[in-house]
């Protein structure tokens, strides 16, 4: 950068104008911002207010610079924040509160006979055996998870409720009703909704019998401490399932039968699910029959309302 003479040499080392040098082993041009700014402004007239921006600006410009890489600051850091973070488990909400749905003649909810509520270890995830027994009933594995939300508080996360669900085996039969398994308990089981207010069983794929599409049944309650009374379920509803799933588990020899009940009936014609094709209770799947299957159903539950079914002897449709 041109404009400046040689440094003056005083008693106490080089100076330029009057003022010793910062770096006194380097011409006046490589003494830094700092130094030419005083300059300049010792200038009279050499820079108005309005231009003093610019004059630093082009002394930056021309100062040296480092060789050394910048080390990026902790705000720049590339790793993303927890809040933009995306859940891909995380299932969009559906357009309406999950249908009211009858419980069928099999709740095990004391509405019609047995109550498997009031019996010790109920509160269980994996619900494939008998309660206090370990050997699970016969079937293709399948994880199915239910996210509950709360429509009268903007749907969010319907934490602490109990889940209540239930479903036949391979072969068509309910535990506690059906003959030869009237004291079993298998494939019952409540859940309590966590934070994201989910609940996940470990289960297997429901068989098919006459008149019925492939179902589970649940009933959500307001806690664990309300279940021993069924008239406190504030929804009660089923999970369907897709045939093209159902075509592929049914070739299964567990399931002897199932494919050929599944053939009688369709999605419309089910009494349950034919309104609107189970539309808003098609679980969404994954799996095959070699590793199992997951499924993911999302209940939006509003509170609101007066629960408009439940346990009904007669319903359901259909006999094991």
């Amino acid at each position: 950068m041109a404009g400046f003479p040689d440094p003056e040499q005083t008693p106490n080392g080089p100076a330029y104008e009057g003022r010793l040098l910062d770096r006194p082993d380097e011409e006046v041009v490589d003494q830094g911002v700092k130094f030419d700014l005083g300059t300049l402004i010792s200038r009279r007239g050499a820079l108005s207010v309005v231009g003093l921006g610019a004059a630093t600006a082009v002394l930056a410009a021309c100062a040296p610079k480092s060789s050394a890489t910048a080390t990026p600051s902790a705000t720049s850091s590339a790793t993303p924040s927890a809040s933009a973070s995306t859940d891909a488990t995380v299932i969009g909400l559906p357009s309406a509160e999950i249908p009211d749905e009858t419980a069928g003649p099999y709740p095990g909810d004391g509405s019609n006979g047995p109550d498997v509520l009031e019996q010790s270890g109920i509160i269980r995830s994996d619900i494939r055996t008998n309660l206090g027994a370990s050997t699970p009933v016969d079937g293709i594995p399948l994880d199915f998870t239910i996210r509950v939300t709360d429509m009268a508080n903007g749907d969010a996360a319907f934490a602490g409720v109990a889940v209540y669900a239930w479903h036949c085996d391979a072969q068509g039969q309910y535990s506690m009703y059906s003959s030869g398994v009237e004291n079993d308990t298998f494939l019952r089981g409540v859940q309590v909704a966590d934070a994201n207010g989910q609940v996940t069983f470990t289960s297997i794929v429901p068989g098919c019998y006459t008149g019925r599409w492939t179902h589970i049944h649940f009933e959500v309650y307001p806690d664990e401490a309300s279940i021993t009374d069924s008239t406190n379920a504030i929804a009660t509803s089923q999970i369907a399932f897709p045939e093209s799933m159902l075509n592929d588990v049914y070739t299964q020899s567990a399931y002897s039968g199932s494919a050929q009940n599944l053939a009688q009936i369709t999605l419309a014609s089910d009494n349950v699910f034919g309104e609107d094709g189970g539309a808003l209770q098609m679980a969404t799947i994954a799996g095959d029959t070699s590793s199992g299957y997951t499924a993911s159903l999302v209940a939006r539950v509003d509170t609101t309302t007066a629960p408009t079914s439940g346990s009904a002897p007669s319903g359901g449709g259909g006999r094991p």
